[in-house]
């Protein structure tokens, strides 16, 4: 089984490539662009002081942001997932080419994440690919960053972050905010790899995704297998692009509702309060601190039947 057949996303796939309308946020390390499976792709490089494009190609920020960006927008033809080609991928640098080892999950600071959200929504990001840590923040930092979610929330930008790979129990200042879609990174049989972060909040919030044993670009020009939450989070990323590929019309809260396999008995307006989203849960609440796993045909079919119900009122 390919980890796109298991959460249902080839259908989706075989549908559309993306939209080059649909634009994604990668706040991640700088991505090798002249990589053969990329330099067709929709790549656009916005803000930051560190740079967008490689120059150190045996780093480990230029390989993590190289793979995460292969699962998104790679060519249909790579080794690649290569999900959604065809939207353009905002890369978004924050960390340095010299910033951490290939064997570690990328850390940024507070301000250093919060600054890179506001430059991605400004650029006209749908979602955003946080597939990084957060290094401990003061008091401050969490203000800052929750100041970023909450401008995220207010634009209907949504916000897809890594669970984390310490094997622990308990959310982060990230995953914690209600406006984030949590990932925890599972097996081919669905089932949470050992170092994936579980948790309340990532259980009520979150979505499961594969993780383990990914094939993507390499920064050197060929391709690597990797795992950990960093991989899974593309995966939901991906799909929440190409459903706003092909429903451009769909409100933030009817993709997220989809997403998150909510039922389909809320208002169109359910999320609606003061003028912007609200954070605010819906439904039968989930007990589990394991999430369920991400089922991209679900969500397309409950869109679809959304679609219709509008054309026809």
């Amino acid at each position: 089984m390919l980890p796109t057949e298991l959460v249902k996303l080839p259908a989706l796939m075989q549908r559309t490539s993306g939209s080059p309308e649909v634009r994604i946020g990668l706040i991640d390390g700088p991505v090798f662009t002249q990589h053969a499976d990329l330099v067709q792709g929709q790549l656009m490089e916005i803000g930051g002081r560190n740079a967008a494009s490689c120059t150190q190609t045996d780093s480990g920020a230029c390989l993590h942001g190289t793979f995460v960006a292969g699962i998104l927008a790679a060519r249909r033809t790579s080794s690649a997932p290569a999900i959604c080609p065809n939207c353009t991928l905002l890369i978004r640098p924050i960390f340095s080419e010299a910033t951490f080892g290939r064997e570690h999950m990328p850390s940024a600071t507070p301000q250093e994440l919060a600054t890179a959200i506001f430059d991605c929504i400004n650029a006209g990001a749908r979602v955003i690919n946080l597939s990084l840590a957060l290094a401990r923040p003061s008091t401050r930092g969490e203000k800052v960053l929750d100041e970023a979610f909450t401008q995220a929330l207010k634009q209907g930008v949504l916000i897809v972050a890594a669970a984390g790979n310490q094997g622990t129990l308990g959310g982060s200042v990230i995953t914690r905010h209600p406006w984030v879609i949590p990932v925890v990174a599972c097996d081919l049989r669905g089932r949470p790899i050992n170092e994936s972060n579980l948790g309340g909040s990532i259980g009520m919030r979150g979505l499961s995704a594969p993780g383990e044993n990914i094939t993507s670009l390499d920064s050197g020009g060929q391709a690597i297998t990797l795992s950990g939450t960093s991989m899974a989070v593309p995966f939901v990323t991906g799909a929440i692009a190409l459903l706003w590929s092909e429903f451009p019309d769909a409100t933030v809260a009817q993709i997220k509702l989809a997403i998150m396999r909510q039922p389909q008995t809320f208002r169109q307006g359910s999320f609606m309060q003061g003028g912007f989203l609200s954070t605010r849960s819906y439904g039968p609440r989930r007990a589990s601190i394991v999430p369920p796993l991400l089922d991209a045909e679900a969500a397309y079919q409950m869109l679809s039947a959304m679609s219709t119900r509008r054309q026809t009122a």
